[in-house]
């Protein structure tokens, strides 16, 4: 049994180590500035998409998951694996609360760009979107977000991502009314 699992192990250190190498190894088909022209490509992609003083925000939000194949998201604890599914559910966000949101600025706080082969890269990045509600008062989403991108074509898109908010903060109302 032990020699059948140091077997199995040994397997699976190998595939883990071929893995690691491709990945190695397709990192080092790029030189730096083809990286960094690729990290400068997909930033710009985003920030483009989540600008909210231009209007359509929410097709170009959509404009970045692929157009085809399978897309996964993560977010709030579940995992959703439909494209027309995390569409259905940013046109969700912009008529129930995106519509609530007067003068609302994108302000990303930390963003990184990682390039892990001439068709994949990851775009990681925390953001803040002061707004006022509708009775004028101010009030503030944030969170962090990861997507993972793929070249198909000529075209960056999300395959993956993972989606979590910063924790609305602890008002002395709400612990009251919890009590």
């Amino acid at each position: 049994m032990s020699r059948n699992l140091s077997s199995r192990f040994g397997a699976v250190a190998c595939g883990l180590l071929v893995t690691a190498l491709t990945a190695c190894a397709n990192r080092g088909d790029l030189s730096s500035d083809q990286r960094g022209a690729i990290a400068r490509q997909i930033d710009a992609q985003v920030r483009a998409a989540y600008d909210l003083s231009r209007p359509d925000a929410e097709q170009r939000m959509e404009a970045l998951y692929v157009d085809t194949g399978r897309v996964v998201s993560a977010s709030g604890g579940q995992v959703i694996a439909s494209r027309d599914t995390i569409l259905q559910g940013i046109r969700l966000f912009w008529k129930n609360v995106g519509v609530n949101m007067r003068q609302p600025q994108w302000i990303w706080t930390q963003t990184y760009v990682d390039v892990l082969s001439p068709d994949a890269a990851v775009f990681t990045g925390t953001y803040r979107v002061p707004h006022k509600t509708p009775r004028g008062e101010p009030h503030e989403i944030a969170g962090a977000m990861t997507l993972v991108f793929e070249k198909r074509g000529s075209k960056w898109g999300v395959v993956q991502e993972h989606l979590s908010d910063v924790p609305a903060p602890v008002t002395m109302d709400s612990t009251m009314r919890m009590k």
